[in-house]
């Protein structure tokens, strides 16, 4: 029975093991070619699989993609709670997301292309997902904000709406700035400076 166990365990890990590695190899051929210019067999090249085996995983080209979405929708959206629940103010709340949020981008350069040229130039076939994880992104600088009026360190007369949008916007297009520049500087340095403008302003205070 053991022996059995192990060998049915074994073909879980292989299996989730070459799940994993044909998607990231997809990311990486849909990044650098284009989604509808990238073709099973360039996949099943990178991935170092025959062009059969990415049948027994995923139904399609377009398949890859939503499952590469759902999957990264919960992964990133997990690490984003987990860094926000760690600080107690704020402010330190909303470094702790930006940080997150451009450390995230800047690990998978791939992911963050795939994820920009989607989020632009929808295909419709991972609307859904790309809808959600905007909501939920939206949804924790609401929750953030909120607590900041609470703790007086956020003025009270924003409009919520578009303070949400506002953040977001600047921290897509900080994001789309690095990856045009072919990645040549530390995208999470850039936290900091975000988080400044947010909360500072451009105003000079009445001075």
């Amino acid at each position: 029975m053991k022996i059995y166990w192990r060998c049915t365990i074994n073909k879980r890990r292989k299996a989730n093991d070459k799940y994993q590695r044909i998607l990231q190899a997809a990311i990486k051929v849909f990044a650098e070619q284009g989604f509808f210019q990238s073709t099973i067999a360039q996949i099943a090249k990178e991935a170092g699989v025959a062009d059969g085996t990415i049948y027994l995983y995923f139904k399609s080209k377009d398949d890859i993609l939503v499952q590469f979405f759902n999957y990264k929708t919960k992964q990133v959206f997990d690490g984003f709670r987990k860094e926000v629940d760690r600080a107690d103010n704020a402010v330190d709340k909303l470094r702790n997301l930006i940080r997150r949020h451009l450390a995230e981008f800047q690990r998978d350069r791939n992911m963050a292309i795939l994820y920009q040229s989607e989020t632009h130039q929808s295909t419709r076939l991972v609307e859904k997902q790309i809808k959600e994880m905007s909501n939920m992104y939206l949804d924790i600088v609401a929750e953030i904000m909120e607590q900041g009026q609470q703790e007086g360190l956020i003025r009270r007369n924003l409009y919520l709406s578009l303070v949400k949008r506002f953040i977001l916007g600047a921290v897509d297009e900080v994001i789309n700035t690095w990856i045009h520049s072919g990645g040549q500087y530390d995208l999470v340095s850039m936290a900091d400076p975000l988080v400044d403008l947010f909360i500072e302003g451009v105003g000079a205070g009445g001075d």
